[in-house]
């Protein structure tokens, strides 16, 4: 084990991409206005994308932000 903790930021971006008509990630990428890179950075975890991303992920996809990102509180 590394050392690395994940972030408590957790998705179902991928998840719902995929359920989104096979939708890629340079094209959701596109529709949220950044980089393919940056998609895939979300979905791994690597990155929590900005408020307005989002919100902008939920919207496309027709959930609100609370069905896409959850939040994994750490142990006190």
């Amino acid at each position: 084990m590394t050392g690395r903790k994940r972030p408590p930021i957790t998705n179902r971006v991928r998840e719902l991409r995929e359920r989104h008509g096979q939708m890629s990630q340079a094209a959701l990428g596109d529709a949220i206005g950044v980089t393919r890179q940056t998609v895939v950075a979300i979905e791994k975890g690597h990155y929590s994308p900005s408020l307005e991303s989002a919100f902008r992920i939920a919207r496309l996809f027709g959930v609100g932000v609370e069905d896409v990102f959850g939040w994994d509180e750490p142990p006190a």
